[in-house]
């Protein structure tokens, strides 16, 4: 942290910037100098004490009953459907409006991904439509449903409730995609125990990121976690020599698991700066720009923040003139993509195509000035009026 013990504040006329590392660094860079300095005396580089303090840690901030480090988001994903052993000819739900690494988690592991649209109002998978898609699915002889996989976009947590429902009609495993929502809640509950897994991404621009790649596996189950450690150390027991299941090296680094450690020591702090930033955005562009919606029970975490523009690439054109930058989060639904075409639905993903012609995310870090965001505010609204 800073020598006052709070984090950096910028100058309100500093550059805005779309996420800011550098200044979430000034806060805990002695910290992560020591904690650096303690894993060069130690020399355990990978499995070392940083990893043990780093799972336990996320269990204790989210309430998991187990948590397991591993190297990437995506890994985080393909491990627990290794785990549960699906593969050929298994369907696994996922929506069509994501980051590309979901659907080639389920490839990775062998399955099949079978996609399903939004919601327009959250950007969320769609309950009715994965009820669709899921009795489709149970209409071929080719295919078994087996597990659903929401993603809980920009910072949202997908509508468990009802995604559970279809779920449990159905005999389908829930296991989150987490990576862009940690430090989100539901009906109370932190991201993290809202499904029986959840996989998050400590890529460096998420809520909870690293300083490279990095990602854990959060789960209800305590033998499910062992059965986790186990695969991310290419299926070995407690010897490490001898593979006793199939696995793979989805080992997470002791340097990474230091990075993030320190930072859920400022990670509340941080949360709550966001949501700082999100209520000006709320308040100013409320009833003029169509955002993301959340339901009473979420409190959303911020990871990005994500607005509907009709001619999203004019205003982003003028935002960028004036000083500020934006990013699209997606521009291509997975459907759409070379590498998946072959899973699209014959009639398309109609709120998947439509979000990734609008979408537009502003910029959303923990560092921005009130100024700043009011910065934003400005220059959006003066582009829609010229």
């Amino acid at each position: 942290m800073a020598a006052d013990g709070k984090l950096v504040e910028l100058p309100d006329d500093a550059p805005i910037q779309f996420f800011d590392l550098k200044a979430q660094q000034a806060s805990i860079r002695p910290a992560l100098e020591q904690r650096w300095t303690t894993i060069l005396d130690h020399g355990r580089y990978i499995g070392g004490p940083e990893v043990d303090e780093c799972e336990q840690k996320l269990c204790e901030f989210t309430g998991a009953a187990d948590a397991v480090a591993v190297g990437s988001g995506t890994q985080a994903l393909v491990m627990p459907l290794i785990a549960l052993g699906y593969g050929h000819g298994d369907a696994v739900f996922i929506p069509g409006f994501t980051y590309n690494a979901t659907a080639n988690a389920v490839l990775l592991a062998g399955a099949t991904p079978v996609l399903v649209d939004i919601d327009p109002k959250t950007f969320n998978m769609d309950a009715e439509d994965l009820e669709r898609k899921v009795q489709r699915v149970k209409g071929t002889r080719n295919l078994r449903a087996r597990a659903v996989i929401p993603v809980d976009l920009y910072g949202l947590a997908a509508d468990y409730k009802a995604i559970s429902e279809v779920a449990d009609a159905h005999g389908l495993v829930i296991v989150g995609d987490g990576a862009q929502a940690f430090g989100a809640k539901q009906d109370g509950q932190w991201l993290g125990t809202l499904a029986e897994i959840t996989a998050t991404s400590f890529y460096p621009t998420k809520t909870l990121g690293g300083y490279g790649d990095g990602g854990a596996i959060l789960v209800r189950d305590k033998e499910m976690g062992d059965l986790l450690r186990s695969i991310r150390w290419h299926g070995t027991g407690d010897n490490r020599k001898e593979s006793i299941r199939v696995g793979i090296n989805g080992r997470c680094d002791s340097i990474q698991c230091a990075v993030v450690a320190e930072k859920l020591g400022i990670f509340e702090a941080e949360r709550q700066r966001r949501k700082l930033a999100a209520g000006i955005y709320d308040q100013r562009l409320g009833g003029k720009v169509e955002g993301q919606v959340s339901g009473q029970s979420d409190e959303h975490a911020y990871g990005l923040y994500t607005v509907r523009l009709q001619d999203r690439d004019s205003v982003r054109a003028k935002l960028q003139a004036a000083g500020v930058p934006t990013a699209i989060y997606y521009d291509t639904p997975i459907h759409q993509m070379p590498a998946f075409e072959q899973f699209a639905p014959a009639r398309g993903l109609p709120e998947c195509e439509k979000a990734s012609r609008e979408v537009l995310s502003l910029p959303m870090h923990p560092y921005l000035s009130e100024s700043q965001v009011h910065r934003v505010c400005d220059a959006l609204l003066g582009a829609l009026q010229s």
